[in-house]
This record gives structure tokens, C-alpha cells and sequence, in this order.
């Protein structure tokens, strides 16, 4: 009796499932038109503050019953298709894989791209320096443990300009090749990965040996080759190196977050909703930083991050890493932008690109 009620239903699934690869597929030839008039100007194939519009767009027009960010993931995975039928664009990453950089790489680009896994964040700086990848994808700031701080050095020395962010939950899981922690002595993850989960280590794992890594990727490949190591990675690492997960969830912070930048050479236009960041030097004098602060008041330009690091010259010099609301053609911010940079010892805009929502 129920397969009499649900064949007409069924049906209607299968009808309305062809009416959609119809679609898509119509939407594919649009999009490689697309690619050939980029072409014939030379135009970049990705454009994050296009890709950014089209997402909020599907947001705000959703009616319902699928949730929000659910049809944003579909959006971006046609997307991703649509973009690999102009050029499968190459993104570097801080791997091995199985890294929350690797899953910025698909939370920014989709899964139809060359993923190319890199040993350290300067080797993903090189590879787009290079033109190996065309973006790469580097984590910056994380909500517990603050700025990484190799992030930020790099970006003040490279070429490359932030052309995207990505804003990711991080949860991180316990686990073992065995499935338990009977022959563990060293537990393995990237240096922030233990500090974000110290406090329940302390309380459940006080003894184990901990031990920083390169990466929680190389600690998941690690405890795969060694029964005797335990890795702290993602669920996705876990699925990836075929280990088993003791305890899920054991960061101190249940609302942790990493931020992650995309680099590369393009320089994206206005979405609507984006972000600037940019490095500034003051002469070491009373009040400096306040005055040089002070355009961005004058403009009415929303500062949302400021951050120090040593400029190594021996005398106590800094570099202010700021962050700021709207593009930097914005009237406003154009304009503040200009004082700021006649008033600055050193000034460099690292990029303006859509905030990760």
C-alpha cells in the first residue's frame, strides 16, 4: 500500500530531477560562453566578489524549506563545475591533506579545482608566487589562540594580494589507528590545534607526551603509520587516513574558529559587502598611532581588526596589521586610504575582497 503512495511522488522526483539537469546543463553552456568572451580580454576565470553576490542573492531570494546554507553549498559546487569547464584553477594549501585549509580550499572554490598540498605556509606562498597555483589558501587567525603569526610576516613581504577570506568552525577530534588509547604515548597536532584543546587534554590525557607537527594533517598521516600516536584533525582527516575516532568535539571553545585568506595576484572589484586589510608604520613619537588612526574616524570607515608585530630592527619599531569595512574604491575608504598613506611611515594595502559571511 505505501508503494502505491509513493510511486506517483517518486515520479514526480524523477520528472522534476530532469528538469534540473536540463537546467544545469543549460546554465554550463551560459557559463562557458562566458568563458569565451573572458578570454578574448584576458579575464580572470574566478571572481570571488561575482561568486559572493551570486550566494548572498540565493539567500536572500530562498523561500524554503531548505535552509539557507545548504542551497549555498549546492550554489558553490555548480559553480565550481561551471568555473572547470573555463580552467580548472589550481589552489596550494597548507597539507598534507585532510587539513582545515583543505577544507577552506573547498568552502571557497567548490570541489572542482587541483588542490596541491603544500609543507608549510611559505611553500603555498611560493607556489602562487611561482604560478604553480593560481590562488593559495593560508589560515591567519584562529578565535582561541590569535594570529598566526608566519601568516602575517609573509604577507608583508610577498607580491601576492588577499583576494578572498574563509571562516571556518574547527572541531576537533581525537583519534588512533586502533580506536582507542591503550598503546598511546605521543598525542600530534599543529601547535594551535593542542593549545585550542589544552584544557581538555589536561583533564582527560594529563601524562601522554604531546607533540607539535607541521600540520593536524601530518599528525592524522602519522598515527595512521604509528599505533603508538594519537592525532588531533578533523573528522575529514580522519575519513581520509582511515582512523578511528576516540572522542569528537574536544576543543575548549565550542564556538572555535579559524580564518583563512586566499592569495593570489587578482584583485577583486566591489560585491557589496567586503573588507580591506593593510600594514602601517608610524615614527616612533607621542601619539603617532592615534594620528594616523585618525582618517579612518574623519571618513566614517569602520575598523573591525588591529593587530601589532615587531618590525625585528632592534629598536621597537611595529608594524599595525588593520582591517577595515567597504573596498578600497569605496569613496570613503579611498579617501581615508589616502591620508592614511600620507601619513604613514610604511603603508600597504594587502587587498580588498568579499567578507566571508
Amino acid at each position: 500500500m505505501s508503494d502505491d503512495k509513493l510511486k506517483p511522488l517518486r515520479d514526480q522526483i524523477d520528472a522534476i530531477d530532469a528538469q534540473l539537469l536540463a537546467l544545469l546543463n543549460e546554465r554550463a553552456r551560459v557559463a562557458q560562453q562566458v568563458g569565451h568572451v573572458k578570454a578574448e580580454t584576458n579575464a580572470p576565470v574566478f571572481r570571488p566578489e561575482r561568486e559572493a553576490q551570486v550566494l548572498a542573492r540565493v539567500a536572500n531570494a530562498n523561500p524554503g524549506p531548505l535552509l539557507s546554507s545548504d542551497l549555498q553549498s549546492i550554489f558553490r559546487e555548480v559553480m565550481s563545475a561551471c568555473r572547470a569547464l573555463e580552467n580548472r584553477v589550481t589552489v596550494a594549501f597548507l597539507g598534507p591533506v585532510g587539513t582545515y585549509s583543505e577544507q577552506a580550499v573547498w568552502r571557497q572554490f567548490g570541489q572542482a579545482v587541483e588542490a596541491l598540498p603544500c609543507v608549510s605556509i611559505d611553500e603555498v606562498f611560493r607556489s602562487v608566487e611561482a604560478g604553480t597555483a593560481a590562488f593559495g589558501v593560508v589560515p591567519v587567525e584562529n578565535s582561541t589562540e590569535g594570529t598566526v603569526n608566519r601568516t602575517l610576516d609573509l604577507l608583508l613581504q610577498t607580491t601576492l594580494s588577499i583576494s578572498g577570506e574563509v571562516a571556518l568552525p574547527v572541531h576537533h577530534s581525537l583519534m588512533t589507528r586502533s580506536g582507542n588509547m591503550e598503546q598511546v604515548t605521543r598525542i600530534c597536532a599543529h601547535s594551535q590545534a593542542l593549545a585550542q584543546c589544552q584544557s581538555w587534554l589536561n583533564q582527560h590525557y594529563p601524562n601522554i607526551e604531546r607533540q607539535a607537527v607541521a600540520s593536524n594533517g601530518e599528525a592524522a598521516r602519522m598515527a595512521t603509520e604509528e599505533g603508538q600516536v594519537a592525532a588531533i584533525a578533523s573528522e575529514m582527516a580522519a575519513k581520509r587516513y582511515g582512523l578511528s575516532i576516540v572522542h569528537a568535539h574536544i576543543q575548549d571553545d565550542p564556538h572555535n574558529r579559524t580564518r583563512f585568506f586566499v592569495v593570489g595576484r587578482l584583485m577583486p572589484s566591489a560585491s557589496g559587502k567586503d573588507q580591506t586589510s593593510l600594514v602601517l608604520s608610524v615614527p616612533n613619537k607621542p601619539g603617532a598611532v592615534y594620528e594616523l588612526l585618525a582618517p579612518l574616524a574623519r571618513h566614517g570607515v569602520s575598523m573591525t581588526r588591529f593587530e601589532s608585530r615587531p618590525a625585528r630592527t632592534g629598536r621597537w619599531d611595529y608594524y599595525f596589521y588593520v582591517d577595515i569595512e567597504g573596498h578600497a574604491n569605496d569613496v570613503k575608504v579611498a579617501q581615508a586610504l589616502a591620508e592614511l598613506q600620507s601619513q604613514a611611515a610604511f603603508f600597504k594595502v594587502l587587498g580588498s575582497y568579499p567578507h566571508a559571511s
